[in-house]
C-alpha cells in the first residue's frame, strides 16, 4: 500500500528551523521528523512512499540523495575505513517518489497533485510529517476495512497544557478542565483513503474542510479513536519534548526497535 506524506508545508510556527529547512527535516536526534514517520510505515511494511514536496524540497531530495546509513545503524569500521560493517539498513527496500507539489498549496492541492502516482492504488495511505505516535497500524487498518467507508482518520486527544471552558450566555463559567480531562478529539492524521476520495475534492480546496463535509454528508467519513501515545512538531517546545523522548528512548513511536536486529550487512565505501 502506498504511503503518500505531505511535506510541503512552511513550518512557521517552527521559525527556529524553517528559515533555511523545511519543517519536516527538523531532527529528532539523529534523523529529521520526515524519516521517523517513513519508518513507523515501513516497520508494518509499506514502503512505497510519495512525498508531496514544496517549500525546501530540494533539502528533502538532498537528504535522501545523500543518505547516510551510518548515521542511524550500528557499524564495525575495518581496513582503514575502507570497509564499512553495517549491521542493518534503514532505506534498502524504500521506493520513494518526489513529487513538487508547489509552495502554497494546499493538503488538498497537493494530494490531487499526485493523484497519477496512486494508480492502481484502491487504498492508499497519507500523512502529515510532522506527527509520530505507536499506533497499532494493522488493527487501524481492520477497522478501515469493517468500516467500508472512503475515507478514515485517527482522533487523538489533544495534548496542549490549556484548560477547556464552558460558559453561558451571560459569561458565568459553568466548567473548566484540563483538555486532557476534556471529551475532546482532534484530528491527529494517519489518513486511509479509497480511491473515490479523490471525487469529493476540488480544485483548490484543502483537504479537511469542504471535502470532509462532503464525506460527512454522505456518512463516508470514519474516525479511529486513538488514546495511546501521538505527538506533533508544531513548535520548538514540541521538539525539545520529541528530543528528549528520542534520547532516553526507545521513544514509544520507535516500534523498529523493539523486534531483534537484523543480520550483519556490508558495503564497500
Amino acid at each position: 500500500m502506498k504511503v503518500v506524506l505531505f511535506c510541503g508545508g512552511l513550518g512557521a510556527r517552527l521559525r527556529e528551523y524553517s528559515e533555511t529547512i523545511p519543517k519536516p527535516m527538523v531532527t529528532i536526534g539523529y534523523r529529521p521528523i520526515l524519516w521517523h514517520v517513513m519508518k513507523y510505515y515501513a516497520h508494518w511494511g509499506h514502503t512505497d512512499f510519495v512525498l508531496c514536496l514544496g517549500y525546501r524540497g530540494d533539502a528533502i531530495k538532498d537528504y535522501f540523495l545523500n543518505y547516510d546509513e551510518c548515521l542511524s545503524n550500528d557499524f564495525t569500521l575495518a581496513r582503514g575505513g575502507r570497509e564499512v560493517h553495517l549491521f542493518r539498513r534503514d532505506i534498502d527496500d524504500w521506493r520513494i517518489t518526489f513529487v513538487d507539489t508547489g509552495l502554497h498549496a494546499t493538503v488538498g492541492q497537493r494530494l490531487r497533485a499526485v493523484e497519477e502516482h496512486l494508480d492502481g492504488e484502491e487504498v492508499f495511505l497519507a500523512n502529515y510529517a510532522d506527527g509520530v505516535s505507536d499506533l497499532p497500524l494493522p488493527a487501524y487498518l481492520d477497522f478501515f476495512r469493517r468500516q467500508r467507508r472512503i475515507a478514515t482518520f485517527v482522533a487523538v486527544r489533544p495534548s496542549q497544557t490549556f484548560h477547556v471552558v464552558a460558559l453561558d450566555d451571560d459569561g458565568q463559567v459553568e466548567d473548566i478542565r484540563h483538555v486532557v480531562d476534556a471529551d475532546l478529539w482532534i484530528n491527529g492524521g494517519f489518513f486511509v483513503f479509497r480511491r473515490e476520495i479523490f471525487d469529493y475534492l476540488g480544485e483548490g480546496e484543502d483537504l479537511v474542510e469542504a471535502p470532509f463535509h462532503r464525506l460527512v454528508a454522505k456518512q463516508q467519513l470514519a474516525a479511529y479513536r486513538y488514546p495511546g501515545f501521538w505527538q506533533c512538531m508544531d513548535t520548538f517546545k514540541d521538539k525539545q519534548l520529541l528530543d528528549q523522548m528520542a534520547a532516553t528512548g526507545p521513544a514509544p513511536w520507535e516500534i523498529w526497535k523493539h523486534g531483534p536486529p537484523a543480520p550483519a550487512l556490508r558495503r564497500a565505501c
